[in-house]
């Protein structure tokens, strides 16, 4: 199997995990229905208008992922919503699909768990290149360098695709192989890493990457609607969970934005 491969169906469950084990990251497709994407999908955007409308409590919105002075066309806008699974009961169903639950088992064992109580949750993402966003890109890092004091890890990242990606609305860059290899050689900001790969994903697919895989999101080149990239991010853990309450304070905010 080559590294520029990797989509796998729910049937492929053994093949997924042998190729994201060897180069950190693995694509599930075909596993969600059409209906439970759009039902999803509505709930998120309403928690979204009702953040920004400042009808929704704060504790949804983050001011560290997040600008609180962004704007998109011209008007105040929430890239971020966190603990998503909590007010979107349909999120919450897709994080929950036992497709999904399989592969996170089976990367990391059995008695894997969900962040979607603690730091950020489950965060529901809308990169957009308007020049008032607050998020349209994100840097070179790994995950576990946004606490690698914690034993929380090892991890394994999942991303619930609205939109398909392109370079017309951003895509996900990696370095395969390299959650094998530390993090010496990987740089800081948006340049070219050798080897790196784009990774293009489907409505619906679910990309699973491994905690310290090095990985980048590209800036869409499109405007308006075209640019648009929606998803659903939350992560698998096998160390020890956060204790209730732990909050954000040790968060090591490790990529430019």
């Amino acid at each position: 199997m080559s590294p520029t491969n990797g989509i796998f169906t729910p049937d492929q469950v053994d093949q997924l995990v042998e190729f994201a084990t060897a180069h950190g990251y693995a694509t599930l497709r075909g596993v969600y229905r059409d209906e439970d994407l759009a039902r999803a999908e509505a709930e998120l955007v309403a928690a979204q208008t009702a953040l920004v409308a400042g009808t929704l409590d704060s504790r949804y919105r983050t001011d560290i992922l997040d600008d609180p002075e962004a704007e998109v066309d011209g008007e105040s806008f929430a890239h971020y919503v966190c603990f998503a699974t909590k007010v979107a009961p349909a999120a919450a169903g897709l994080v929950a699909h036992p497709g999904v639950v399989a592969v996170g088992q089976a990367m990391l064992g059995a008695d894997a768990w969900v962040l979607d109580y603690e730091q950020f949750g489950v965060v529901y993402q809308d990169a957009r290149p308007d020049p008032g966003s607050g998020y349209s890109r994100i840097s070179w890092h790994t995950d576990r360098q946004s606490g690698p004091h914690l034993a929380m890890w090892p991890a394994v990242a999942f991303t619930i695709h609205f939109d398909p990606t392109s370079p017309a609305n951003g895509f996900l860059r990696v370095v395969p192989d390299s959650h094998l290899r530390g993090t010496d050689g990987i740089i800081e900001g948006f340049g070219r890493i050798p080897g790196e790969i784009a990774l293009y994903q489907e409505r619906g697919d679910v990309l699973f990457h491994h905690c310290d895989l090095w990985h980048a999101a590209a800036r869409g080149t499109a405007e308006g609607s075209d640019a648009i990239r929606r998803h659903l991010r939350g992560s698998y853990h096998g160390g020890e969970r956060l204790p209730e309450g732990h909050g954000v304070a040790d968060f090591v905010k490790n990529a430019l934005r």
